[in-house]
């Protein structure tokens, strides 16, 4: 980041994060100082550097609260269709920056702490990430939220407020070591507790068929407690709300009238200890993040989870909906409640909002089935973020009968009804009930919560256009013969403002130099950089910039990893979750080829690499740890070969979250998304590369495809199978053999592995990955190892040092002119008119920035 503005260091204010005006500088010292005394209770003697940053964090958040109170009596009053983001993730990462670059503050920050004596960028190092997420998905949730309250939707992200969030990785001699992230030691300041909305969730007990209806009883019940988060839109003045429950107390049954702790009725002094006990066991729902991605665990635990945060939001959206509605003169039919919002489940996470939105108007409401069946189908939405088999969820029966027993009857009769459906449109057709049903019967009866969420969803869409054809050709096919207008795309999407703006200022004020500010609402505006991709100077300004930003990560890394970076050499980046399908091990195998190259040949000149792999491994995913231990342990060697020298380097980049995210996606060159085709739903790491200038190395997979697309094909480099060569190859039959024994720089790689090359102490560390590698790769590495060292090849000739440095940057200019159709407004606004029957309030296009919102 560039140094503070001042009388002493004056430099050019960059238009794009707002003006520095006196008299906001002052406003700003003033509060400042003010919480430093009266919230923080510190002078300057005694306060530290965190004091500092919650100072700073009170004093940007007080600039929120009036548009957050504004925004939410406005939605009271005029009561819009509303849309409620259910997630068990949000990977929010850091909240101090972004929401300074939303409320046009962070020019004027910058020179009020400069002039209080203070660095901004070492105030903003003391917040801790918010990560309550593994990957993608959490971090999607997190730019649809920015989305929605930048296009000026009334919507809610509903979550969990885990105590513990995703691990903090350690590598210790190579290995993943993970530690628990205690990321609300020193508190938020950016949530609020909402004790006043505190509800009760449900478990366990028995049901009773009674003349009147069903009744849930004997439960144990656990209280959701709220903790609000303001979402500010960009500079619109709308702040919408994310809620984040957190499980409190239980040791109550359901015929209680009041919530009274069991504990405080106990005389027996053995009694009460125990209570306290089993008060914590209660906590334990919202204590920490199942650190799994794309791997379905059935764990009791998981499910409660589950429940908990749908209970929980379904009663505060009914709430919310008889406030409005029977606040109001006249009486509105309970019918309405399907028009009035819709709950978007992110994934199948959230899929027990559908049998519990039934069983609260059935057993509850005292609704007809048929009646209460319309709103949940007219309220609920599924997004598909998967074809892995294993990341499919599928609730054992006897789980469920345990922990939710009302709930197993609503699916089973859902099931019934639905089957029926099924018999009547494909008469005689008993295989494609066996296929179409929600309980899938064997040795343990599951129940499949993707197909409850297409049966109880009136859209279901996945996140990218392959992604989606194969949702409906393979993993739901019967249901989209079915009901094929349920079926949808919607590509995912990042949100400009933190990933160019906030992360990227430089090249962000490059951009508005030449076309403008409107990007940043309306990233389509991009496209006018096509006019400057011969323009010498732009040419220039884009490079420097990149350069710049390779030269600040270069000293972090030297500082974090003790290894000398060459900031000439390309940096050569692949950072997502470690798992066999994004193909860590391609990469690998890679390095060790040009290793191999570069020792074969040391006079030779080679394209300088410094190449980066980050990501966690789920700490139960054996093989993903191994993965972890055989690129560090290529470091080892390569990192200290006096041959080599600074020509290649390989780092492991060490507990990669959104923070490291936004220090090392604009100093990348080149970006790996090498998954196997027909396995990526659609990726975000590879539009936030590709929207920061890193050229894409990848294959047609996932969101590539439509890249290559905006982008020009020519201007990535893409490699390897499509999804029919897979599907034949599946049929014909995948033999590694075939490739080692006939390619002898694969051949060599996988020998130095499997002979101890890289691990000389001990020679047998990686014969399981190699074993894996030869006789049971799911995902095909070797078929695409001779196509991809070709496609680096190309890659190397065209940022070989003095030879094409030019056209490389034209490059880099058209990725970033096809960025468009990558913003996540772009998806939210597709949500919104095809999903949600809800219209944004702000369009892009027509909106430069003038407000808005009629509520201030």
């Amino acid at each position: 980041m560039s140094k503070p503005l001042s009388d002493h260091d004056r430099r050019k204010q960059i238009s794009v994060r707002g003006l520095a005006g006196v008299e906001n500088v002052e406003e700003l010292k003033t509060n400042f100082n003010r919480h430093l005394h009266f919230t923080l209770v510190k002078d300057r003697n005694v306060a530290t550097k965190r004091d500092y940053y919650f100072a700073l964090a009170n004093t940007v958040r007080d600039h929120l609260i009036g548009r957050w109170i504004r925004t939410q009596q406005y939605y009271y009053e005029k009561d819009p269709k509303r849309v409620y983001y259910i997630s068990l993730e949000f990977y929010m990462g850091r909240t101090l920056q972004n929401t300074m670059v939303n409320l046009a503050l962070e020019n004027a920050c910058d020179e009020a702490t400069y002039q209080l004596g203070l660095d901004m960028e070492e105030l903003e190092d003391m917040e801790e990430d918010a990560g309550l997420g593994n990957g993608g998905l959490g971090r999607l949730a997190a730019c649809f939220l920015d989305s929605m309250a930048s296009l000026g939707l009334a919507a809610y992200g509903y979550g969990i407020r885990y105590e513990f969030g995703i691990f903090n990785q350690k590598i210790v001699n190579g290995w993943q070591v993970e530690e628990a992230d205690d990321w609300l030691r020193y508190g938020n300041p950016w949530e609020k507790a909402r004790p006043e909305y505190m509800r009760p969730v449900h478990f366990y007990g028995r049901t009773e068929h009674q003349p009147d209806g069903v009744k849930w009883v004997d439960t144990q019940v656990v209280l959701a407690l709220p903790y609000d988060t303001p979402v500010p839109g960009y500079r619109n003045n709308v702040v919408n709300t994310m809620r984040l429950w957190s499980a409190k107390i239980y040791n109550f049954t359901s015929s209680s009238q009041s919530f009274v702790l069991y504990f405080c009725l106990t005389v027996n002094v053995g009694g009460y200890i125990q209570a306290v006990l089993d008060r914590n066991l209660a906590e334990n729902i919202s204590r920490v993040l199942y650190p799994n991605d794309n791997f379905f665990e059935g764990k009791e635990l998981r499910l409660k989870q589950e429940y908990f945060v749908v209970s929980a939001t379904l009663q505060d959206i009914i709430r919310r909906f008889k406030v409005s509605k029977f606040g109001s003169r006249e009486i509105v039919p309970y019918f309405s409640l399907a028009y009035s919002g819709c709950h978007q489940l992110n994934d199948t996470h959230p899929a027990m909002a559908i049998p519990e939105l039934m069983r609260v108007l059935v057993d509850e409401e005292k609704l007809e089935w048929e009646k209460a069946w319309d709103i949940c189908v007219h309220t609920c939405a599924y997004t598909n973020h998967t074809v892995l088999p294993e990341a499919l969820e599928r609730w054992p029966v006897d789980l469920f009968a345990h922990l939710l027993p009302r709930h197993l009857e609503i699916v089973y009769e859902i099931n019934r009804r639905h089957l029926e459906r099924v018999a009547a449109r494909f008469p005689g057709d008993m295989d494609r009930l066996g296929r179409m049903s929600l309980i899938e019967e064997g040795a343990q009866k599951r129940i499949n919560m993707a197909h409850l969420c297409i049966v109880g969803s009136h859209a279901v869409n996945g996140v990218a256009q392959i992604h989606s054809d194969i949702l409906k050709a393979t993993v739901f096919k019967d249901f989209y013969e079915m009901e094929p207008h349920k079926f949808q795309n919607k590509t995912n999407g990042i949100t400009p403002r933190r990933w160019l703006v906030m992360c990227n200022p430089g090249l962000a004020e490059v951009l508005a130099e030449r076309i403008g500010e409107d990007f940043i609402r309306d990233l389509d505006q991009l496209t006018k950089l096509r006019n400057f991709v011969n323009d010498e100077a732009f040419i220039r300004d884009v490079a420097k910039v990149k350069q710049e930003n390779k030269l600040k990560f270069a000293v972090h890394l030297e500082e974090h990893y003790k290894v000398k970076i060459n900031p000439n050499s390309m940096f050569d980046v692949q950072v997502k979750r470690i798992h066999e399908y994004k193909r860590q091990l391609l990469n690998c195998l890679h390095i060790i080829t040009y290793y191999n190259r570069i020792k074969k040949e040391p006079n030779k000149q080679w394209t300088p690499r410094t190449v980066m792999i980050g990501g966690k491994a789920a700490p139960g995913y054996h093989t993903a740890k191994m993965i972890i231990r055989l690129i560090t342990a290529i470091g080892e060697i390569v990192n200290n070969d006096p041959v080599v020298g600074d020509r290649l380097k390989v780092i492991f980049l060490e507990n990669y979250r959104v923070t490291l995210a936004e220090r090392c996606i604009p100093a990348s060159d080149l970006s790996e998304q090498i998954s196997t085709a027909g396995t990526e739903a659609s990726g975000t790491g590879n539009m936030k590369f590709m929207l920061n200038g890193g050229l894409t190395i990848g294959t047609m997979d996932g969101a590539n495809v439509e890249m290559a697309e905006e982008a020009g094909e020519g201007n990535l480099f893409i490699f390897g199978m499509r999804v029919e060569d897979v599907d034949a190859l599946d049929k014909k039959g995948y033999h590694a053999e075939e490739y080692y024994n006939r390619l002898p720089e694969l051949k060599r790689a996988i020998d130095q592995i499997a002979g101890g090359f890289f691990s000389p102490k001990q020679p047998d560390l990686f014969k399981e990955i190699v074993n894996m590698l030869m006789h049971h790769d799911r995902f095909k590495v070797f078929a695409d190892y001779e196509a991809y060292i070709k496609c680096q090849e190309t890659v190397n000739t065209l940022l070989r040092p003095h030879l094409n440095p030019k056209e490389w940057t034209k490059k880099v200019i058209m990725n970033i002119a096809g960025c468009g159709k990558f913003s996540s407004d772009r998806t939210i606004s597709q949500y919104a008119r095809e999903i949600w029957g809800m219209e944004p309030t702000l369009e892009n296009s027509k909106y430069n920035g003038k407000l808005i919102i009629i509520i201030l």
